[in-house]
């Protein structure tokens, strides 16, 4: 099937959202083509559907959440369908609905939208998905200083959406990626031979690039506060040890928690007075938002 170049209002759009041009444009492409691998067509639609025909599909959601990747879905239809596709009434990223809001509207050649209809709404479900998932935890961290982080435990290619669906749920992006900022883990301390020095290497090696080490025990937390380190990820601590690890840092660093963190244990582990709490469900089990696509009557 031939598919068309997207509109540049909306790859405008998409890109001011940090989601990129081409990288975004070449997964919705994947997307389709596992749909229409080479030359083939939809043969459902094809057989069932005369080839001038049109119709108008509501996309709604049919639970309580946060949406996010509507713009995406948008992108997909554009795909398919090029000019001859009309979206509106689409809600912005971010938006709280409920079961039965209407989230967007898409007119068009009805074999075009039942065969971008699929990949559309795996984009958008799962998006708002991980939205959704975020809201939550903000939800649960409420008058706390702390704030919900994401992981790098994301789908591979699907870094940039994950990530900014999680700013659409309300929640803060960690790195993006091995590059951008130095985070020293438990594999990096026993290579290097401890804490500091494992510390220490990475400001020798990128000056003035941001460092957060692991810690596993208040002592490696004292041993980097004494160096000046002002990143620390605390992990797998239990509520006790964070809150100390709190009153011994008295400022001098952020604390991030991490490890094995639930839902149900996020107001408590706030409330130690750390800074972050990261969380690699967010996107790398979250469950889908249930979405769903109708044809109106004619």
């Amino acid at each position: 099937m031939k598919f068309h170049r997207p509109p540049h209002e909306l790859v405008e759009e998409l890109m001011a959202a940090d989601l990129g041009h081409q990288e975004l444009v070449d997964l919705v492409y994947l997307g389709l083509q596992e749909d229409l691998p080479g030359d083939t067509v939809d043969v459902t639609s094809e057989s069932t559907i005369g080839p001038d025909a049109r119709a108008e599909a509501v996309f709604a959601a049919r639970e309580e959440g946060v949406v996010a990747g509507l713009g995406v879905a948008a992108l997909v239809f554009a795909v398919v369908m090029g000019d001859d596709v009309e979206v509106a009434d689409r809600l912005p990223d971010g938006t709280r609905v409920s079961a039965g809001d209407v989230v967007m509207r898409v007119a068009g050649p009805t074999r075009g939208l039942l065969t971008a209809e699929r990949t559309a709404l795996n984009f958008a479900s799962h998006l708002s998905g991980v939205a959704t998932a975020t809201s939550h935890w903000v939800a649960a961290l409420e008058g706390t200083r702390a704030r919900v982080l994401d992981t790098r435990k994301t789908l591979p290619g699907y870094r940039a959406l994950q990530k900014y669906a999680v700013r659409c749920g309300g929640g803060v992006n960690h790195r993006v990626s091995l590059a951008d900022r130095a985070m020293v883990k438990d594999n990096h301390v026993i290579a290097a031979g401890g804490v500091v020095p494992a510390y220490r290497a990475v400001q020798a090696a990128y000056p003035g690039l941001r460092v957060e080490v692991e810690v596993t025990d208040l002592e490696q937390l004292r041993e980097l506060l004494a160096v000046g380190c002002n990143e620390i990820l605390l992990d797998n601590m239990s509520t006790e040890t964070m809150a100390e690890a709190v009153r011994i840092t008295d400022g001098r660093a952020t604390l991030e928690a991490s490890g094995g963190l639930t839902l149900e244990r996020a107001r408590e582990v706030a409330e130690t007075g750390v800074d972050f709490i990261s969380v690699g469900a967010l996107t790398h089990s979250v469950k889908v938002f249930d979405l769903g696509m109708d044809l109106q009557d004619r």
